[in-house]
Parts: structure tokens; C-alpha cells; sequence
């Protein structure tokens, strides 16, 4: 799919590209990430094989004025699941925060050949990440999908007390996701 460019205030010069990330953005999307507070970091080399394995279903989003990487979601389609499309990360630089940067990366993504059978959408989320939450929550009202939530990996069971249990957000819809615009 060809990059898309979109401002992300009308009127403004300051135009983001979204697009395919290719194996060299993965030492920026690692930098974006390590940005990001609170996001967990995942080695340099796990965004390398994310960048270069799960193109298809992730997007960068660059500043055209000046190249800088100010967007980042990371997906795949789960195994077995190929009608179900599961967000990894999602990192947008605080310099554009708050400018629609994420649900463009999403819709990016879900509008690509590789998600065309995609029914469903997956991805956790802590109590405590009120962005996240309302990302989602947007996304599904846009697309007139339903969003559930149920714990998954919990505190003590599955992070021994050391990260805050994480919630899996489904999103059905009726159709596929592309034609649920």
C-alpha cells in the first residue's frame, strides 16, 4: 500500500506520512518507544523483526517536514485467528499527541490488503491508561463495533506482582473492519 499522507490539524503544513515499516525504521521506532512513558520497551532487536516480520500490519508515522518518526503501532494477525487482528503497541510522539495521530495509524492499517478479512480486534490494556482506553473506545464507536473487556494477564498470576494486570479489549464487527468505516 502506498504511504498516505494526512495534516494532522486542518490547515496545517506539518504533514504526516503513514506508512510500511521497512527493518532500518527499527532502531527509531525502539528510540519512539523508549520515549513513551509508561509503554514497555522491547529490545532493539524485537522492533527490528517487528518492523521487518509484521509490516503488513504495523505503520510508522513520519513528519514530512523533517522525516522525524512521530507514530508507531506494532500488530499482527494471531495464529490460527487470521480474521482477528491483535495490536502489539501503540507509541505516539507527545509533540503531536492528542492530533488523531493513533486512530489514523489504525485506520492505516486496517485499511491494507493484508487485514481485508479482519473481523475482530485485540489488544490489552491496563486500567490506569486512559489514552489507550479512549483510542479503542473511538475506534470502535467509529466503526460500529462492540468492545468487550475481560482480564487476561494478571498481576500476580502472570507478571508476579510487577506489572499491573492487562485486560483484553476485543472489538468485534459485523463486517470487516475495512468496510466498517
Amino acid at each position: 500500500m502506498p504511504a498516505t499522507e494526512i495534516s494532522p490539524e486542518p490547515g496545517k503544513n506539518d504533514e504526516i506520512i503513514y506508512r510500511l515499516p521497512r527493518s532500518a525504521d527499527g532502531a527509531n521506532v525502539w528510540r519512539l518507544v523508549a520515549s513513551c512513558k509508561p509503554l514497555d520497551e522491547n529490545s532493539l532487536y524485537c522492533n527490528l523483526l517487528q518492523c521487518d516480520h509484521f509490516a503488513g500490519t504495523s505503520v510508522v508515522a513520519e513528519r514530512r517536514s523533517d522525516g522525524a518518526m512521530v507514530g508507531w503501532i506494532s500488530g499482527y494477525l494471531i495464529p490460527g485467528e487470521p480474521e482477528t487482528l491483535f495490536i502489539w503497541q501503540v507509541a505516539v510522539d507527545p509533540s503531536v499527541q492528542g492530533r488523531g495521530v493513533a486512530k489514523r495509524m489504525l485506520s492505516a492499517i486496517v485499511a491494507r490488503d493484508a487485514c481485508r478479512h479482519v473481523t475482530s480486534l485485540k489488544t490489552t490494556i491496563t486500567d490506569d491508561n486512559d489514552a489507550s482506553w479512549a483510542l479503542f473506545s473511538s475506534f470502535a464507536r467509529t466503526r460500529g463495533g462492540d468492545l468487550q473487556r475481560a482480564p487476561h494477564f494478571r498481576e500476580d498470576l502472570h507478571f508476579g506482582g510487577k506489572h499491573a494486570t492487562e485486560h483484553m479489549v476485543t472489538i468485534r464487527f459485523s463486517e470487516s473492519v475495512e468496510n466498517a468505516a
